[in-house]
C-alpha cells in the first residue's frame, strides 16, 4: 500500500511568484460587470465625500471660536479622518439599500429558485486545518459531503483535508478521523488527506502547495475554513456560475456565523445576520468585478489563481516583512490585475462558519489579521492594481490604525481640557487683536456634531433591523420585529461598552508590530468560551485600572470632561466583567431563553448545519485524549495507515541533518516506555519521530519491549 491510496495522482500546475514591482498592462474590465457601475461608484464617493465636508465645517465652527491652536488642528485632522471612515461605512450602507430594493435579480446567473445546472467540469474543495479538534473538522466535511450527494453532483467534486497541523496529538487524531470519514462515507478516491511537515508560508503556502501539485485537475477550488460549513446546493450553484461565467475567477459568498454559545459569540452572530446582508449587498452594488476575497468559502478558478495568485515575500523582517499573512486581499488583487472578475454574490445562502467565543480568543485571532493587514502596506505600492484593488488594501489597514487614531483623539482631547483649563490667555499676541486670545470651543455646537456622528454609527443598524421586516421568515427567525428590535438594543449596548476595551486591545497590538514584535500563528479555539475568572482578571485588570485613571483625570480637569469621556471610561471599568460574563455558556443560554440575539439559524436551522451537529457527537473523542503515540501503537490499522499516508523525504546535502529527529532517536535510546518518552520528548521531537519511519520503528520497539515486560 502507499500513499496513492490517500491522495489522488499529481497534476502539477505552475504558480509563478508574482512581482510587485514589474512594469503591468492596466487590467481591463471583464464582462461580468453590472450596468452603470461608474454612477455606483459615484454616488458612493459622492455621499462619503459630502458628509464629511458637511462634519469639517461643523468642526472648525466648533474649535475656532477663539481661533485655531495647534492642539485643535490636530483634533480637527483626527477628527475628519475618523468621521471619513463612518460616513463610507453609512454610504456603503445606503448602496446596499439600493441594492435591496432595485437588485433582486440573479447575480452572475444564480437563481436559487431554478433548478440546479448540469456541471461538465471537476472541483476540489479545500480544506485546510491547523491544530483544530479534529471530530469538529471531520464532521463539518462528512455533512458537506451528504449535502452534495443529495444534489446528485458528488461525481464531479473531490474533498482535500490540507493539514499544516503541528500538535501530534492532533495530527494522529486527524488521521484516524479521517479514515473514519472515508469509511462512513464511501469516500475512497474523492475524499483525501495530506499533512505538510513544513508549513511554510502558513495558509497562503498550504493552498499554493496543493495547486502546484493537483491544481491542474480541477478546474475549480472552493476554498473552505475549519469551521465552514457550505450546502450542496449552494456548491453546485457556485461551481455553475464559474462554468457559465468564463471571465470571472472568484465568486466569494457571505458566511452566516452559527453554533454561539456565549455573549459573546452570540452577539457577533446577531449583528453579522442583522447587518451583514445589507452590507455585503452594498458591497456587491459597487464592487462589481473589482471585488475582494475574505479567504474561504468562495469559489474560485484554480487555472486564474495560479496564474495570478502567486505571493512574494515582502522585503524587510518580520512582523512587516516575510510571508503575508493577510493573504486573501492580496490574492484577489494580483488576480484582479490579471484581468479576472473577482465578485461577491449575497443572494444565495448555504454559507456558514463560527466565531470566537469570547473577547480573549477574539483579541488573539485580531492580533493576527492586524499584523496580516499592516502588511499591506509593503503590497499598496506594487504596479499595476486596479485602484479598486488599492482601496480595499487601504481599508484592511484603516481598520486597525482607526483604533489608535481614535485613543490619541481621545487624549489630545483631554490635553487640550487641561490647556483651557491651566494655560493662561494670550493677553499680546504677536497678530494686531482688541482681546486677549485663549482656547476656547463652542460646547454646545459640540454636542450636535457628536450626536451627528453618533447618529450615523447607529444608523445602519436601525437599517439593518428595518430591512429585516420586510421579509417574513427573516422577521420571524430573528424573534419577530419586537424582540428583533430589543435584541439590536442589546448588540447596541454591549458593544458600545467593549468598544473602549477594544481600542486599546487593537492599539497596542498595531503598536507592537510596528515595534517588530512578530504575534506568531496561533491555533483558535472554538469550545464555550469559559475562561476562569483569575486569568480574565490578570488579562484585562490593566485596561480597568487604566479606566479609573482616566475618570480620575478627567474630573479633577473639569465635570464637562468626565461627562464627554463617560462612554469611554464606563466601558474601561466594566471590562473585566464584561469579559467574564459574555465567555459564560450558561449566560448564552439565558440569552437563548429570553428570545434575544436570536437568529433564523436558530429558529429553522439548515439540514446541513444539524447533520454537522449530530456527526460531531458521532466523531467525538473520549474525553481523556489519547496520546499520538498510544492511539497509534495500540491500532495496528492506523499505524499501517499512518506509515502509508508519509510523504517521501527529500535528499538532504551531506553533514545536513535533521537536529529533532536525531536528538529524539538518542532520547528514545535510553527510553524504556512510551510514558518515559512522552516525558522527555519535546514537541518538535515527537513529530519528526512520528515522521519518519525510523523513528517509528524504534517507538514500536520500546513499545513492544515494554510489553513483553
Amino acid at each position: 500500500m502507499s500513499s496513492r491510496v490517500y491522495l489522488p495522482a499529481e497534476a502539477p500546475l505552475t504558480m509563478p511568484t508574482q512581482s510587485l514591482s514589474a512594469k503591468t498592462d492596466r487590467p481591463p474590465r471583464p464582462d461580468s460587470a453590472p450596468p452603470l457601475l461608474g454612477l455606483r461608484r459615484l454616488f458612493l464617493f459622492g455621499v462619503t465625500i459630502a458628509m464629511t465636508i458637511a462634519a469639517a465645517h461643523e468642526m472648525y465652527l466648533v474649535l475656532a471660536v477663539g481661533g485655531l491652536t495647534v492642539l485643535e488642528i490636530v483634533v480637527m485632522a483626527l477628527f475628519l479622518t475618523l468621521f471619513a471612515w463612518i460616513a463610507f461605512s453609512f454610504a456603503n450602507m445606503l448602496c446596499g439599500l439600493i441594492g435591496l430594493t432595485f437588485g433582486r435579480g440573479p447575480m452572475l446567473g444564480i437563481d436559487p429558485t431554478a433548478p440546479l445546472p448540469a456541471l461538465s467540469v471537476r472541483t476540489a474543495l479545500l480544506v485546510p486545518t491547523y491544530n483544530e479538534e479534529p471530530h469538529r473538522v471531520i464532521a463539518r466535511i462528512h455533512a458537506i459531503d451528504e449535502s452534495i450527494a443529495q444534489t446528485g453532483a458528488q461525481s464531479h467534486f473531490d474533498i482535500f483535508i490540507l493539514s499544516d497541523t503541528t500538535d501530534p496529538d492532533v495530527w494522529i487524531a486527524e488521521e484516524k478521523t479521517f479514515l473514519e470519514l472515508r469509511a462512513r462515507t464511501g469516500g475512497q478516491g474523492r475524499i483525501f488527506y495530506r499533512r505538510r511537515p513544513d508549513n511554510h508560508a502558513r495558509k497562503a503556502g498550504n493552498i499554493a502547495e496543493w495547486v502546484t501539485r493537483f491544481g491542474g485537475a480541477y478546474e475549480n477550488m472552493l476554498i473552505l475554513d475549519a469551521d465552514s460549513l457550505m450546502t450542496g446546493d449552494t456548491i453546485v450553484r457556485l461551481a455553475g456560475a464559474m462554468e457559465h461565467n468564463p471571465a470571472v475567477g472568484l465568486i466569494q459568498t457571505l458566511p452566516v456565523i452559527v453554533n454561539a454559545t456565549t455573549p459573546f459569540a452570540r452577539i457577533q452572530q446577531f449583528a453579522g445576520r442583522l447587518y451583514g446582508p445589507l452590507i455585503a449587498r452594498g458591497i456587491a452594488f459597487w464592487h462589481g468585478p473589482d471585488g475582494n476575497y475574505w479567504g474561504h468559502n468562495a469559489m474560485i478558478r484554480t487555472g486564474a489563481f495560479a496564474r495570478f495568485g502567486g505571493l512574494p515575500a515582502l522585503r524587510g523582517p518580520r512582523p512587516i516583512g516575510g510571508h503575508i499573512l493577510s493573504h486573501d486581499f492580496v490574492e484577489a488583487a494580483l488576480m484582479r490585475r490579471g484581468g479576472v472578475g473577482i465578485h461577491m454574490v449575497t443572494n444565495i445562502g448555504g454559507s456558514f462558519e463560527e466565531c470566537p467565543p469570547s473577547l480573549t480568543e477574539y483579541a488573539a485571532r485580531d492580533r493576527r489579521w492586524c499584523q496580516g493587514n499592516l502588511q499591506h502596506m509593503g503590497v499598496l505600492p506594487a504596479r499595476g492594481l486596479h485602484w479598486i484593488s488599492r482601496l480595499h488594501l487601504l481599508t484592511g489597514i484603516g481598520s486597525y490604525i482607526a483604533a489608535p487614531l481614535w485613543l490619541i483623539f481621545l487624549l489630545v482631547g483631554i490635553v487640550i481640557s487641561l490647556q483651557a483649563q491651566f494655560i493662561r490667555p494670550e493677553y499680546f499676541p504677536k497678530e494686531f487683536s482688541l482681546f486677549p486670545q485663549w482656547p476656547a470651543q463652542d460646547p454646545v455646537r459640540a454636542a450636535f456634531v457628536f450626536a451627528g456622528t453618533m447618529g450615523l454609527l447607529l444608523t445602519p443598524k436601525l437599517f439593518g433591523w428595518l430591512a429585516s421586516l420586510f421579509v417574513g421568515s427573516t422577521r420571524r427567525g430573528f424573534g419577530g420585529a419586537v424582540r428583533g428590535f430589543f435584541s439590536m438594543l442589546v448588540e447596541v449596548l454591549v458593544s458600545g461598552l467593549m468598544a473602549p476595551v477594544m481600542m486599546l486591545i487593537q492599539s497596542r497590538a498595531v503598536f507592537s508590530i510596528l515595534l517588530g514584535h512578530d504575534g506568531g500563528w496561533q491555533p483558535q479555539r472554538r469550545d464555550d468560551g469559559g475562561v476562569p475568572a483569575g486569568a480574565l482578571l490578570r488579562i484585562y485588570g490593566g485596561y480597568t485600572l487604566f479606566g479609573v485613571a482616566l475618570a480620575i483625570a478627567a474630573y479633577q480637569v473639569s465635570f464637562y470632561l468626565f461627562a464627554w469621556m463617560s462612554p469611554v471610561i464606563v466601558g474601561l471599568l466594566l471590562t473585566f466583567p464584561l469579559a467574564l460574563w459574555t465567555s459564560s455558556a450558561r449566560a448564552g443560554r439565558w440569552l437563548r431563553r429570553l428570545g434575544l440575539l436570536v437568529v433564523p439559524e436558530e429558529r429553522a436551522p439548515p439540514q446541513v448545519l444539524l447533520r454537522a451537529n449530530e456527526l460531531a457527537s458521532v466523531y467525538e473523542p473520549s474525553a481523556t485524549p489519547t496520546p499520538a503515540f498510544d492511539r497509534l501503537l495500540h491500532d495496528p490499522e492506523l499505524l499501517a495507515a499512518h506509515r502509508n499516508m508519509l510523504p517521501e523525504k527529500p535528499s538532504r546535502p551531506r553533514g545536513d541533518v535533521e537536529v529533532p529527529l536525531v536528538v529524539g532517536l538518542a532520547k528514545l535510546a535510553d527510553c524504556v516506555s512510551l510514558e518515559e518518552a512522552r516525558g522527555v520528548l519535546s514537541r518538535a521531537e515527537k513529530l519528526a519521530l512520528l515522521g519518519d519511519v525510523r523513528g517509528l520503528e524504534e517507538l514500536q520497539r520500546i513499545s513492544e519491549t515494554n510489553t513483553l515486560t
